[in-house]
């Protein structure tokens, strides 16, 4: 099965065909191209905006496992209405300000276990190039200016709606068509270019003495100065689609005349406790609100990715204790694998089923669109085959087939060893050697000295488990 997305500019899911030369393998492509709307750093990002950002990462990972190279970016906004007010309200420089919130930014992202991109561009760093695309647009008659202020005439931009899926002449009730209110000829243009407003910082470009960039064509001039080309895929938010993917489509193929990115794929909202994260419901947190009532990022990012990407995702704080709960049981299990009795023998054919139907599962659904609850189910599965087969003795090779998948796999969910547990050597032998003490005195009729041996591997956090199969142990979390 070949991998395919959704692509929401031709609302189809299609195969992924990279724009770079096709020879034998993918590793044999230009390194693929991927824009990702980032955040505007005027506070804490909140955790419907690291849904965001978890599923930008899960992209990353997992085209990187289908043996992709991979040139990722994620723009930061650090100019915009929010950072000046911000800035302005703190007494700080927005340089000041917007450093502090990009720092925190970027602390969270390594928490949740999100893979450093390539490229981590700032609007102001890329003043140039946004004139670039304003004197461009000037020269094809798509520019107007309106009491200091530049605006694209959406009018004039014959192919406007494409994505959104809206007729140019169409209207969306309540939709922000621009961030600010400024005059303009017709509601639905954008500014390029604002005017210059007291205590605000200011720019000098070749058509403006003064100004500031508009929200759009900030991703525009970084995706251009980037990769100068059409990238092979732009992410964002559903909320992005319009009318900002919209209006950075019109300004960037009106200027160069080349299709801006040939892959749109769109992060669904997500829901906390059923309804639309507000303040004023109790219902909005922080990254640190969550960690700071006792949860752990890794259960955060287990819980972000378990639901498909097209679809909302109802965000609890008893689906986290869900997800804690899940995470303990594969803590459980690579604790198991990792003080498994290894011997010299034979392999297990049943370890290499096993293996097989993982690996492929967990493909299939990854290819078709990015599905993560198919891919949890197949690894599920798959620990569940396994857990058996380390009730004994396993060969060497067996045990690290077994790693080698869990490893690879790993790569993509970035949550199954952060926590697993090494056994040392040493405590596994008496273990297992007080294990056979007391199973013997229990066939000796010995019970306090059975309790015993429980309640003292009890008090160094072993837990015993008799079962059918015998008695195993795990770790106490």
């Amino acid at each position: 099965m070949s991998l395919k997305f959704y692509n929401t500019y031709t609302r189809t899911t299609e195969e992924f065909i990279p724009g770079g030369v096709k020879k034998n393998s993918p590793a044999e492509y230009d390194a693929v191209s991927i824009y990702s709307c980032g955040p505007t750093v005027y506070s804490y990002a909140h955790i419907g905006n690291f849904r965001t950002f978890t599923l930008n990462d899960l992209l990353r990972r997992y085209l990187k496992y289908s043996g992709y190279k991979v040139e990722h970016t994620m723009n930061i906004t650090d100019v915009d209405d929010k950072t000046i007010k911000g800035a302005n309200d703190n007494g700080l420089s927005l340089k000041d300000f917007t450093a502090k919130y990009t720092d925190i930014f970027f602390e969270d992202l390594a928490s949740l276990s999100i893979e450093e991109f390539e490229h981590y561009p700032r609007a102001t760093d890329n003043i140039d190039s946004m004139e670039d695309i304003i004197e461009r647009l000037k020269e094809k008659d798509l520019v107007y200016e309106k009491d200091g202020s530049l605006y694209f005439s959406i009018a004039k931009f014959e192919s406007y709606g494409k994505l959104s899926n809206l007729e140019k002449r169409e209207t969306i009730s309540g939709a922000r068509y621009d961030a600010d209110e400024y005059e303009k000829d017709d509601a639905r243009d954008f500014a390029l270019w604002k005017a210059s407003k007291e205590n605000e910082p200011s720019w000098k470009i070749k058509s403006m003495n003064g100004g500031r960039p508009g929200w759009h064509i900030e991703c525009s001039a970084m995706v251009r100065k980037i990769y100068g080309k059409t990238i092979d895929i732009h992410t964002g938010g559903v909320d992005l689609i319009f009318p900002h993917h919209e209006n950075e489509i019109a300004q960037s193929e009106a200027a160069y005349g080349e299709p801006f990115a040939r892959y749109w794929l769109h992060w669904e909202h997500l829901l906390v406790e059923g309804t639309k994260m507000s303040k004023s419901k109790g219902n909005f947190y922080t990254l640190r609100d969550l960690t700071e009532k006792g949860y752990s990022p890794r259960a955060i990012r287990y819980l972000l990715l378990s639901a498909h990407y097209r679809k909302q995702l109802n965000f609890t704080l008893e689906g986290l204790k869900g997800a804690e709960s899940s995470l303990e049981k594969i803590d459980n299990f690579i604790t198991r694998l990792n003080s498994v009795n290894v011997v010299e023998t034979s392999r297990n054919k049943a370890v290499s089923d096993a293996v097989e139907i993982y690996l492929k599962d967990f493909s299939e659904s990854m290819d078709n669109d990015l599905n993560t609850s198919g891919a949890f189910g197949a690894f599920f599965e798959f620990m569940h085959a396994v857990n058996p087969l380390l009730d004994g003795t396993i060969s060497k090779d067996d045990k690290e087939e077994i790693e080698s998948a869990l490893k690879k796999t790993d790569a993509v969910f970035g949550f199954i060893f952060s926590k697993a547990k090494s056994i040392d050597s040493d405590l596994e032998k008496r273990v297992n050697a007080l294990i056979e003490e007391r199973k013997q005195a229990r066939i000796d009729k010995n019970f306090k000295r059975s309790d015993e041996i429980r309640d003292e591997l009890l008090a160094e956090g072993i837990i015993l488990e008799d079962g059918k199969e015998g008695t195993r142990w795990k770790l106490k979390k």
